[in-house]
């Protein structure tokens, strides 16, 4: 069974085209310096042609819903929804914040992801991997200030991922001491091939009432609700 993935929710964009029994057969990084709608059909076409698979062969596609960029999360929700339409299989939709969780190696006791909402605020949630070695997410999802965050994880033994913890990474360092740790830029950011392994064992979602996850506010809404003000 072949899946495509497609992860648009941040600055790092992502593909990957992975089958359940093969693995990995291709992912690409999307150009950082576009908007993702004018790469992402571009960046998938390319696995196609790259792997010598045919759109006609996939099976399952999965899709970061958020949180991240509200344009992004629109972009890779919409490409998706508009894909498994079409081809008429089933789709997934997977939390940005879980699919970075997923690149925790198992030697760390309590795993943060961080997604960067600018202006010091982050994207978050805390996951642990169980007696199982099943990762499981220990909190809700939530956005807030960073500073604060770390304050309550001050004196913890902690694995910071996500773009959160390198655009961060020296703030995170002056609270939490020699409590924090990093794993590699390349292994620390979005992945889509993590979200295409993962999808084979989640519920598919109703192509048609799959909706993004900002868990935070858009810029329109905080508007309408100060001009109501």
């Amino acid at each position: 069974m072949l899946a495509l993935a497609i992860d648009t929710s941040t600055k790092s964009g992502t593909v990957a085209l992975y089958h359940k029994e093969k693995g990995l057969v291709a992912e690409l990084n999307l150009n950082v310096n576009l908007n993702h709608s004018d790469t992402v059909m571009s960046a998938i076409d390319a696995l196609f042609e790259l792997s010598g698979n045919s759109i006609k062969d996939i099976e399952r596609i999965a899709v970061s819903i958020g949180p991240g960029s509200f344009t992004g999360i629109r972009v890779g929700v919409g490409t998706a929804k508009g894909l498994a339409y079409s081809l008429k299989v089933p789709l997934v939709g997977i939390n940005e914040l879980d699919a970075i969780a997923n690149l925790a190696p198992r030697t760390y006791k309590k795993i943060i992801s961080l997604i960067d909402a600018r202006k010091e605020r982050v994207y978050y949630a805390e996951y642990a991997y169980n007696s199982k070695d099943r990762l499981e997410r220990k909190t809700d999802y939530k956005d807030g200030e960073l500073r604060g965050i770390l304050d309550e994880y001050r004196g913890e033994e902690v694995l910071f991922l996500g773009d959160g913890s390198i655009h961060y990474r020296e703030l995170i360092k002056d609270i939490m001491g020699d409590k924090c740790f990093f794993t590699s830029n390349s292994l620390s950011l979005p992945r889509a091939s993590v979200m295409a392994e993962i999808c084979f064992d989640m519920p598919e979602d109703n192509v048609f009432r799959l909706e993004p996850f900002y868990l935070s506010k858009t810029q329109a809404e905080r508007n309408r609700e100060k001009n109501k003000n």
